[in-house]
């Protein structure tokens, strides 16, 4: 007896892929995972992979623009936005189930095939709508890569030692050291 076939649903399937996609490069790392381990997961062809994102690195650039943004942090008056970015930070200490791509950036933020992708994901996601934030403020940009540097080392910390939950002291530091990058104060140096 023949298996019933599964209606062709492209958006269901497209979705599939996206979200094993999104696991396995959570899991393992971009490296790691082939075309063929992510066809399997989502129960789908190999070939769809290409038909509907061109390439492992296409269907990668497409979970990251899945990703959450600053958006939710940037709601909110300037002189709070040291502590919703320190709150931010602190979540990832302890490796937010709910942005386990960020697990995936951060063992495949130097691959090659992805290292541009990754890099404009920082930027469109985080540099830009930060600077943005800070308004007219000359030093903008400056203050953003600052704050997306002091992320970014937060990351490569909860990589080398692994996950720690976070305390109310690490959210308090935390608010000063971007307090101090975004010189939301108004002192400058």
């Amino acid at each position: 007896m023949r298996a019933e076939a599964r209606p062709r649903d492209r958006a269901a399937t497209r979705r599939r892929l996206l979200d094993a996609a999104r696991a396995l490069f959570a899991e393992h790392g971009y490296e790691r995972v082939t075309v063929r381990m992510i066809a399997s997961a989502a129960d789908a062809n190999v070939a769809l992979v290409g038909r509907y994102f061109g390439s492992k690195a296409g269907l990668f650039g497409e979970v990251l623009r899945g990703e959450p943004t600053l958006q939710v942090i940037l709601e909110g008056d300037r002189e709070g936005l040291p502590r919703r970015l320190a709150e931010f930070a602190a979540l990832r200490m302890h490796a937010d189930p709910k942005s386990r791509i960020l697990r995936a950036l951060a063992h495949s933020a130097d691959d090659p095939e992805i290292k541009e992708l990754v890099r404009e994901r920082l930027r469109t996601a985080f540099i830009a709508p930060l600077a943005e934030f800070l308004g007219d403020d000359p030093d903008a940009m400056a203050k953003a890569r600052a704050a997306a540097a002091l992320l970014t080392g937060i990351s490569n910390v909860r990589r080398a030692l692994g996950p720690e939950p976070p305390t109310p002291g690490d959210v308090d530091r935390l608010t000063a050291m971007f307090t101090v990058c975004l010189d939301i104060s108004g002192q400058g140096p």
